[in-house]
């Protein structure tokens, strides 16, 4: 990044950097929650859900890039490690061991209202300290918002495929 960007953020660059490293650790676990739960789902709907899942988490992958592109861009590194990801991350991860269709949407659903809390938070922080990482973050969750809506429909659809 070049200097006067750098400048910009200034005093808050360490924050920023872990801000951006925790998220970074989100999206890879939300990532992989939703590929493996598009895999491995079962029950009514499944070629749905399925689908879903699969536009879930090639959004999540294209978070992980565009956040790992700022961290560097701040001079920093992003986690380097899947171990690191554990340590580090906001929203943790849930296991579809359960793999019936409305577990794995509860699961995401959830997921997701940890990443909607996790932006506006990052969002609220940051504000105009660094006008780069908050329309990063608001266009994050922009997302975010909308993978929630999406799969809250789907939950309200299998609940009337399943009350017939």
């Amino acid at each position: 990044m070049g200097t006067r960007g750098r400048q910009i953020v200034g005093e808050h660059l360490d924050r920023v950097l872990e801000l951006l490293n925790k998220a970074y650790a989100d999206e890879w676990l939300a990532y992989y929650q939703y590929w493996i739960g598009s895999k491995i789902v079962q029950g009514p709907m499944k070629d749905a859900v399925m689908a879903e899942l699969l536009q879930h988490a090639a959004d999540e992958l294209r978070h992980a890039d565009l956040v790992s592109t700022r961290i560097i861009q701040l001079g920093g590194t992003p986690l380097t490690s899947p171990k690191q990801w554990f340590d580090w991350t906001n929203c943790g991860y849930d296991a579809p061991d359960e793999p019936f269709v409305k577990n794995i949407l509860e699961q995401n659903i959830s997921g997701e209202q940890c990443a909607i809390s996790t932006y506006n938070s990052i969002i609220e922080e940051i504000g105009m300290k660094d006008p780069i990482t908050f329309n990063l973050a608001v266009q994050i969750m922009q997302d975010e918002v909308e993978h929630e809506e999406d799969l809250q429909s789907l939950l309200e659809d299998l609940g009337v495929f399943i009350k017939r």
